[in-house]
């Protein structure tokens, strides 16, 4: 795909591949994660919405929405990576306002919030945002890692020191569902983290909300998406199936990214 900039001269982008899924699981009676991606622009975003009766399904859906158009309308720099983590930072400022408004205009609807992951590839790097616990994963070479630090208590007490891991901590009876941010909380502006990596090669990118990477341990998922060729679709499949295998205790939302040629950085893009 090439993009023709300001000055005419006409830019390679990265080559990234997409597949994403969504699945209410086998537990929860309807799905309050959301996930909108526009391959187009290189952006994907996801929500696990919360409130349950107080309409998470909403929050996620307006958070999607709000993050997703806004990038595709104002599609920043692919060169240079600050107007993108600005541009995620206000994205989220706005969708945790959609939210509020809503409810101002329907009282009943009040404590619905969400978490939120969002990811914008440029030409040699993914500028990405989160809030909560949805997460973003990255393999390369074969191996896992973790790109996101979870908005949780469980993740608060094991980064004080009080447990080694968040599995020791899970053991020990901590809640791992109690956030500490979120999106559409009662709060006027929520912060996000933003952050960016280089892009490489090969490399696979794994966002998705907690009713994967709650059901799936990070070493299945190393084994799983190390085997990954060909159709990113069946990967995403067989993900979501996976979780479903190991309980489906929670909604299950996953977008998948592949990442196949990288860009031309060249600075007469940095306008677009």
């Amino acid at each position: 795909m090439a993009i023709a900039g300001h000055s005419g001269h006409v830019m390679a982008r990265a080559q990234v591949d997409f597949a994403w899924r969504t699945d209410r699981g086998r537990v929860r009676a309807r799905n309050e994660d959301s996930v909108a991606v526009d391959e187009e622009t290189g952006v994907a975003v996801i929500a696990d919405g919360i409130g349950g009766a107080s309409y998470g399904n909403l929050a996620s859906r307006i958070a999607v929405n709000a993050i997703c158009q806004r990038f595709v309308r104002q599609a920043p720099s692919r060169v240079d990576p600050g107007p993108a983590s600005q541009l995620a930072r206000a994205a989220v400022d706005e969708a945790n306002a959609a939210i509020l408004e809503h409810v101002r205009q329907r009282p009943d609807c009040a404590g619905m919030g969400t978490t939120v992951v969002i990811g914008y590839f440029g030409n040699t790097w993914l500028a990405h945002a989160h809030v909560g616990d949805s997460r973003l994963y990255r393999l390369r070479d074969r191996q896992l890692v973790q790109l996101t630090r979870d908005h949780s208590f469980i993740q608060e007490v094991v980064d004080q020191g009080f447990f080694p891991s968040l599995s020791e901590a899970r053991r020990y009876g901590v809640n791992q569902h109690v956030l500490t941010r979120a999106v559409g909380s009662a709060v006027s502006h929520v912060v996000a983290e933003v952050a960016v990596t280089p892009l490489a090669v090969g490399d696979l990118y794994l966002f998705c909300t907690d009713g994967l990477s709650g059901m799936v341990p990070d070493d299945e998922l190393q084994s799983m998406l190390s085997s990954v060729q060909g159709d990113l679709g069946v990967a995403a499949e067989a993900l979501v199936h996976r979780a479903c295998a190991n309980g489906g205790a929670d909604n299950i939302t996953l977008v998948l990214a592949r990442v196949r040629a990288l860009g031309d950085n060249d600075e007469t893009d940095a306008g677009i």
